[in-house]
């Protein structure tokens, strides 16, 4: 049976827009972009894009700055983009971290619905079609150890796969609560370079961070000498274990400095404990 589609008729002005900003390649553009390409007065351009958005060939991802969305094969439809190789364009500095950077180092076989995102400024969580980009303020001293990546020609900055431990140690509510960062742990055990994990650590210098990593590594029963070394500076006070989980209080853990609120079972849950 032939699929009926619906195609969708579009004006002069909007045709010269789509079109020049795909032979421009210019993938995300704001309103002065498109004022400079129609040359119509802007209350012109105005409803030019609201027209575009209505039928859904562009999407605002912030005010005033939007994604071109191209028809695929003709019929109208969203662009099968990879969202994280947007924001670029939306802040610097950033790099894509946390749960979107376990799930891109295959860490996790999760998949976040949010783009997390670790940057030294100050900005609201956007929208962008079905997912939400949320932005994690870090200070200058936090925010080191990523890289760059390529995805369909286009390139993008991701924390490393040690830095996205770390990072999600201290943030684990960004990063799918510390059941999704054991689980990460036990699966980046043999790859994980745990000698530069040790080195981010005493670079930040937070007890959270290390206290959790300790304490992870000790119900996993993974390495012995990593632990050793965690242990050697004293932790003062408690921190939570979970700090997205309920603040009900098991135990104290006085050797890693922790509030512990999470069960154990539930932690190691995907080893079918």
């Amino acid at each position: 049976m032939t699929k009926n589609v619906k195609l969708v008729r579009l004006g002069p002005h909007e045709i010269k827009l789509l079109f020049t900003l795909e032979s421009e390649k210019k993938k995300i553009f704001g309103f002065q972009d498109a004022s400079a390409i129609l040359k119509i007065p802007q209350h012109s351009v105005a409803n030019v894009l609201y027209r575009l958005k209505k039928k859904r060939r562009i999407t605002e991802i912030e005010k005033g700055k939007y994604a071109l969305s191209p028809a695929v094969s003709g019929v109208e439809g969203y662009w099968a983009e990879e969202p994280h190789l947007i924001v670029k364009y939306l802040v610097t500095p950033y790099y894509v971290g946390f749960w979107s950077a376990l799930r891109y180092w295959g860490l996790t076989e999760q998949i976040p619905r949010t783009v997390f995102v670790a940057t030294t400024k100050r900005k609201k969580t956007v929208g962008y079609i079905t997912q939400k980009i949320k932005f994690i303020t870090l200070a200058d001293k936090m925010f080191f150890d990523y890289t760059e990546e390529k995805v369909n020609s286009e390139t993008f900055k991701i924390s490393s796969r040690e830095k996205t431990i770390v990072d999600s140690l201290l943030y684990p509510q960004y990063s799918g609560g510390l059941y999704e960062v054991t689980k990460a742990i036990w699966s980046g055990r043999k790859e994980l370079n745990w000698n530069r994990i040790l080195e981010i650590i005493d670079i930040i210098n937070v007890d959270s961070a290390r206290g959790r990593l300790g304490y992870i590594l000790e119900i996993l029963s993974l390495k012995k000498r990593i632990r050793e070394h965690l242990s050697k500076k004293k932790i003062k006070g408690f921190r939570w274990l979970d700090p997205s989980a309920k603040k009900d209080i098991k135990f104290y853990s006085k050797v890693w400095g922790l509030k512990i609120n999470v069960d154990t079972k539930h932690l190691l849950g995907w080893r079918g404990y």
